[in-house]
């Protein structure tokens, strides 16, 4: 899809740092994320919610998705992780995306209200990107 800036990611066209990258599916950084290391998983297919994602994709989609809810504790040394889709309601991008957040005790994160975390510059946040890749080996 021309205008959707996940569709960018997965042709490559948008820079984003790639943490996993699998036929059907790719994983990367959020730019804006909650805390260092947050992961949007997408199915490289342009797909808007999860009832639309095809059954073909249910079960590698969710595989993938655990695979880096364990990246970012032994990656990055969270404690746990949050991991969330969103379905047309605070949906910033109309592309199916699961969100893997990590988290720690006592983060401030509370219910819904998702402060943002940026990196402090590009590098940074390739080395967060390194460590999950690395992690999903």
């Amino acid at each position: 899809m021309a205008d959707c800036v996940f569709c960018g990611i997965v042709a490559g066209e948008v820079p984003a740092d790639v943490v996993l990258d699998e036929p059907d599916l790719l994983a990367f950084l959020d730019q804006r994320p909650v805390f260092k290391g947050h992961v949007l998983l997408v199915p490289r297919e342009h797909v808007v919610t999860l009832p639309d994602l095809p059954a073909r994709l249910r079960d590698p989609f969710l595989a993938a998705g655990q695979r880096i809810a364990t990246a970012v504790v032994e990656g990055l040394g969270a404690q746990g992780s949050f991991v969330a889709i969103n379905n047309v309601v605070s949906q910033s991008v109309p592309h199916l995306h699961l969100h893997v957040v990590p988290r720690t005790k006592g983060d401030g994160l509370r219910g819904f209200f998702w402060p943002r975390h940026k990196y402090d510059d590009l590098e940074e946040r390739g080395r967060y990107a390194e460590r999950l890749r690395a992690a999903l080996q």
